[in-house]
């Protein structure tokens, strides 16, 4: 981000930058801003980005914001660290006209790392060595769309197989399926990208469409245990259960699961147990379901008052017995679903001041969790941290001092922050999307 001149401050709790003056150029103390901690930003004041604090940082546009998205695993292989990156996203829009939107394949590449700052005395020639080495250093982006009918609430993406699908909730009641596979073969090709843009992206249909939930919704999971099974729910509290037939089509039950009085916000499929899946709702209430049970009794254990308020995001841990939810009291809460029954949970982060707007374990760490809010922070957190009582810096700043110990990085500077994902195959990575477009980021804490 680029700073007007003025007094500064940091983006992140542990790092620093000096201030300066407008009116004298003298340089005051580092300061740290922190939303609703210590005094708001003042006129000629911008936040600066520390760029020290980051491994990689990158930022990407595509015109109609996209409220919804997900990462496409890859054949690039796990556990990449080694820097330029490629990743590959399925996106959808939320443009101003229904006509206007789209479901997106993006691919990402030539992702490099943050560059050390020019040491002192670095002279001409070392200049325009810079200047060549920025030109390759150019983050590049392919993007391969196909039209959509109404604004794209919610994206996930599966395999189903060796052929890639997406679920895409529509602003018009409808959930849709996709075939990816043509959208992610032309992205790695360019001539092959204008030949689809030419002839073949206005053709593009879903291979499936259910129109039974009566209206909007948000959530939708894949199973990560049983290729193509489906969960969807909408405004009106219901949750439909789909099962994948012969022929590659779907039976979706049209008994819905009974439980919810208000609008289901997320979905998330146990990671252990086929059957067993957790939904979360604007009643306040996170619910735990096994579909072995009829649709009307199936809801096997509830705490009713979840949060204060909506709750709408979860994630339930692939490494531990452990269910992440976010709700509108920007509470960050972690349960314990051996627990469960006792309707409290483990532990619960307030650092978010606006409402929570996703959240998502990390997939390989398994303390290790990311928060993005309405109030345009990402945080990142770590279960197991606990503060090294000799660390002086924390105690001098006070605004630091009544940070929680389990958190370790504060991300800012996006507009109305939707959602986020860690990469699932490139470690400490992570992805955003908001109104102010896409960042792809991967800091020193993680």
């Amino acid at each position: 981000m680029a700073a007007r001149k003025g007094r500064r401050r940091t983006c992140e709790p542990g790092e620093s930058m000096e201030t300066e003056s407008q009116e004298t150029g003298s340089k005051g103390q580092a300061q740290v801003y922190l939303p609703g901690r210590g005094p708001p930003l003042r006129e000629g004041e911008e936040l600066v980005m520390d760029e020290e604090a980051y491994v990689l940082y990158h930022r990407a546009q595509t015109g109609a914001p996209c409220l919804s998205f997900d990462i496409v695993r890859d054949h690039l292989g796990d556990n990449r660290t080694e820097l330029p990156l490629t990743l590959y996203l399925c996106a959808g829009t939320q443009a101003e006209s229904a006509q206007s939107n789209r479901l997106m394949m993006l691919r990402m590449h030539n992702l490099h790392g943050t560059k050390p700052p020019p040491s002192e005395g670095s002279d001409e020639e070392e200049e325009e060595d810079d200047e060549e080495d920025e030109e390759e250093r150019k983050p590049q982006l392919e993007l391969a769309m196909v039209p959509h009918y109404g604004g794209i609430n919610r994206v996930r993406v599966s395999w189903l197989g060796e052929e890639p699908v997406a679920g895409v909730w529509s602003e018009k009641g409808q959930v849709e399926v996709f075939a990816l596979r043509r959208l992610l073969q032309v992205v790695d090709d360019p001539q092959a990208l204008a030949t689809f843009l030419r002839d073949e992206q206005a053709r593009v249909k879903p291979i499936f469409a259910f129109s039974g939930h009566m209206g909007e919704g948000f959530a939708l999971d894949w199973s990560p245990r049983v290729p193509g099974r489906l969960l969807t729910g909408d405004c009106q509290k219901n949750i439909h259960l789909w099962t994948p037939t012969d022929g590659g089509s779907w039976h979706v039950d049209q008994r819905p699961f009974v439980g919810h009085t208000r609008s289901v916000e997320d979905l998330q499929w146990s990671p252990t147990e086929d059957t067993v899946f957790a939904s979360c709702s604007a009643d306040a209430s996170i619910r735990i379901w096994d579909i072995r049970a009829a649709p009307s009794k199936a809801c096997m254990l509830t705490t009713t008052t979840a949060h204060d308020g909506d709750v709408n995001v979860i994630n339930w841990s692939h490494r531990e017995p452990f269910l992440l939810s976010g709700g509108d009291d920007g509470a960050l809460k972690v349960w314990d679903l051996r627990q469960f029954k006792s309707g409290s949970p483990v532990a619960t982060f307030k650092q978010h001041v606006a409402p929570v707007t996703s959240v998502e374990w990390h997939p390989q760490d398994s303390g290790v969790f990311a928060a993005s809010g309405a109030d345009n922070q990402i945080t990142q957190w770590d279960l197991a941290v606990e503060r090294d009582p000799e660390a002086g810096d924390v105690e001098t700043d006070p605004a630091l001092a009544g940070l929680p110990q389990q958190l370790l990085f504060v991300h800012q500077g996006e507009t109305d922050l939707k959602e986020l994902h860690w990469h699932p195959q490139c470690p400490g990575v992570l992805v955003s999307t908001a109104l102010s477009g896409f960042t792809v980021f991967r800091t020193i804490s993680v």
